[in-house]
């Protein structure tokens, strides 16, 4: 299965008519946070596939708002944090937000991302105990300490992350919220069993069904057009 990982800024080899023909084989759509609703509402419009998002700390996803006061997510797209969902025969979960730099709905402290995914955490066991089913796929917005991270509070990654790989072992992590300036800057590292991939701007990401991996002989394939690994 093919997926269009987003995150951050909007650019014009997504934002562009020519989009169904550059992305027509992608099955599915990941946006890892900071986007504004109109590009997922064009992304998810033109690709007619399910786009699965979390929040960045910005919350630009949710800009536009009713003379009520309502805000409504963005059409034809699902709000994943916290939740565990499966599509394609892949298990696919979410964490949002940054590290609390002030105060912002969408930040959180060390302590407090460890309680968010501790509860991700009890409702992947469920499937696993029930269903036999393990994580595929985690998005967050925010990368793992120390992993694709930056030196300030703001872009500071969370150590919850590093515990839940080791616990959950999900093929993929992918994250946003860091900017890459420099084409020498790392996108893809390896963490235990799990890829950590930096979707920023946007990546094309190839994943197996566990079933099928195990009759792979060649690694996961990811790649991003323009960008290293």
């Amino acid at each position: 299965m093919k997926l269009l990982a987003i995150s951050d800024q909007v650019v014009p080899q997504v934002y562009d008519a020519s989009i169904k023909a550059r992305f027509a084989d992608v099955d599915l759509v990941l946006s890892c946070g900071d986007l504004p609703r109109y590009y997922l509402e064009y992304v998810v419009t033109m690709l007619n596939v399910p786009l699965f998002y979390v929040m960045g700390n910005h919350g630009k996803e949710l800009e536009r708002a009713h003379d009520d006061g309502r805000v409504t997510p963005p059409g034809g797209c699902k709000d994943i944090d916290e939740r565990v969902v499966e599509f394609g025969g892949l298990l696919i979960a979410g964490l949002e937000g940054s590290m609390r730099y002030k105060q912002g709905p969408y930040q959180y402290t060390q302590r407090q991302m460890e309680r968010k995914a501790g509860r991700l955490g009890i409702k992947l066991l469920r499937e696993r105990l029930l269903k036999r089913r393990c994580l595929d796929i985690l998005i967050t917005h925010s990368p793992p300490l120390g992993i694709h991270d930056g030196q300030d509070l703001c872009h500071t990654g969370f150590a919850a992350f590093l515990g839940f790989m080791q616990r959950h072992q999900p093929q993929y992590l992918v994250h946003g919220h860091s900017h890459l300036y420099n084409p020498l800057q790392p996108t893809t590292t390896h963490y235990g069993s799990t890829v950590v991939v930096n979707a920023f701007p946007y990546r094309l990401i190839e994943v197996h069904k566990r079933s099928d991996r195990k009759r792979e002989t060649s690694p996961l394939g990811f790649r991003q057009p323009g960008m290293r690994s």
